[in-house]
């Protein structure tokens, strides 16, 4: 180990208990004080097992029991923080922001003063965005991107010298995920503390990191300085990365609206900007989604997109406002009524892992929507199978679990429970954030066929703003909960006219 590094590991190898090949495959890399290292690679490479396995250098074992490691490291450091990538998964729901913090700290500072405890929680929460103020709420109040900033605070509470960050800006908009890594790599360079940065994201995390270590099936392919390798890259696999492109929706269908949303405002108890002690979420929204339309409903965590999306399904009730689909009023519609036409509104959710039953099987899952709405429907367990041949998964992974499928092989199964109702509007709350490039870009091409096929009209609800101009027809921009932008993508991206816009575009090559 060279005097400059703080971690180094060679013949670095993990192997799962019961598997017959290595998740991590003689890994040799090193880190220094105040560097950024970028570690990239598509879902399943090796990437999250890598980074917790380097957690047994400082006592914790993030790995299954009788996973074996083996292989050579060094270690200078004192503490390792972790950030996870799915925040909701790791939060406690029964305990607030703040308790999280201060459990952080009494459990590794016993002897620190309680009110230095909630100084230090205050300060970690203001250095990654977040208002203290709000710190008495609960994970499920918050947002997304709110959420992943709670998990990145709590890994910095402790004042690290290696912070892995797996995945850190999953969750986030790229106006705030480009904040949080500013940040992020201000505090470890600026302290010598050392980042891994575990992303998918090539382009986006290789604007900030020092050097860049490509991953493929268990193995480093490729690790050097990040312009080196932006301007010349060796493996065929780094530039299979660079050279992903997204697809493309067709021309927008003239047809007459099938949803129709006047003035829909939403707020929420609590503090924050707003009126009265209230979180004003959405404020007198209002536009139209015509037939086999797909809308893109931008904006940056905290804007009220989800908001909107449960406030479409009539999931909660809005404080003032319409939605008509239809030609009928969700809003006052109740009971049978109301059951009737919302099997023919669908949503396919951000994270199905943390939302799909974990001990019921796919075909479980899938068969869930047709037991409540058509319980009178012929053959259910054909239907089911259709389903997954619609969204090209085999038959076999009926019998399945969650926990047994990849990330993309679960976004298929929420894509195909919400189609199994043959739905005429379909609501995607972020269904890609969480994917790596190439699996995005199936699963949207997906989406795609599947609309054309079936004719189906999408609302896209994103923060990705290079997803929405390849897909949308129209894009309305949410910010603060007014929608401050309206109309054809092409023309939005070329002309915005509201500042906010143009501080969104200015993201997408930043």
């Amino acid at each position: 180990m060279k005097p400059t590094e703080l971690l180094s590991i060679r013949n670095w190898t993990v192997s799962y208990p019961g598997a017959d090949w290595a998740a991590v495959d003689r890994v040799t890399l090193y880190l220094a004080p105040g560097e950024v290292l970028g570690l990239i690679g598509e879902s399943g490479c090796g990437k999250s097992t890598l980074g917790r396995s380097l957690l047994r250098a400082v006592g914790i074992d993030g790995l299954p029991p009788g996973t074996e490691v083996t292989g050579t490291l060094d270690w200078r450091g004192g503490t390792m923080g972790l950030v996870f990538q799915d925040p909701m998964t790791r939060l406690n729901p029964l305990m607030s922001i703040r308790e999280h913090g201060l459990e952080v700290l009494r459990s590794h500072h016993p002897r620190m003063l309680e009110v230095e405890r909630r100084r230090r929680v205050a300060d970690t929460l203001r250095a990654v965005g977040l208002d203290p103020g709000r710190s008495r709420q609960f994970p499920h109040e918050f947002s997304g991107g709110m959420r992943q900033r709670v998990g990145i605070a709590l890994a910095l509470l402790l004042e690290p010298d290696l912070v892995i960050a797996d995945e850190p800006t999953t969750s986030l908009d790229a106006t705030v995920a480009h904040e949080i890594l500013r940040e992020l790599c201000r505090l470890c360079r600026d302290r010598q503390k050392a980042l891994l940065l575990i992303s998918h994201d090539l382009g986006m995390v290789g604007q900030y990191c020092d050097r860049l270590a490509v991953m493929d099936d268990g193995a480093i392919v490729e690790c050097r300085a990040t312009q080196a390798m932006y301007a010349q890259p060796q493996h065929p696999y780094t530039r299979q990365l660079l050279q992903t492109h997204l697809p493309q929706s067709g021309i927008p269908p003239e047809s007459a609206p099938l949803l129709r949303v006047q003035d829909l405002s939403k707020s929420y108890a609590g503090g924050g900007w707003g009126s009265k002690g209230r979180v004003l979420a959405l404020d007198q929204v209002s536009f139209t989604v015509c037939r086999g339309e797909l809308l893109g409903i931008i904006g940056e965590s905290g804007s009220g997109k989800s908001t909107l999306a449960r406030l479409l399904l009539h999931l909660i009730p809005p404080d003032h406002g319409t939605v008509w689909f239809q030609q009928q009023n969700l809003t006052t519609l109740k009971g049978p009524a109301l059951r009737k036409l919302r099997s023919q509104m669908q949503l396919i959710v951000q994270d199905p892992r943390a939302s799909l039953p974990p001990h019921r099987t796919i075909a479980e899952i899938l068969a869930e929507p047709l037991e409540i709405h058509q319980p009178q429907h012929p053959n259910i367990g054909a239907a089911m199978l259709e389903i997954l041949d619609r969204v090209e998964l085999p038959r076999a992974y009926a019998q399945r679990r969650p926990r047994d499928l990849s990330g993309g092989q679960l976004q298929r199964v929420a894509i195909a429970r919400a189609l199994i109702m043959h739905p005429q509007l379909v609501i995607c709350d972020e269904p890609v954030s969480m994917l790596d490039v190439t699996i995005q870009n199936q699963i949207l091409e997906l989406l795609l066929s599947l609309q054309q096929q079936e004719g189906l009209t999408y609302v896209l609800i994103t923060h990705d703003l290079r997803i929405a101009r390849a897909l949308c027809h129209r894009i309305l921009i949410l910010h603060r909960g007014r929608a401050v932008e309206l109309g054809p993508t092409a023309e939005v991206f070329a002309h915005p006219q509201h500042p906010y816009t143009q501080q969104l575009l200015q993201n997408i090559s930043a």
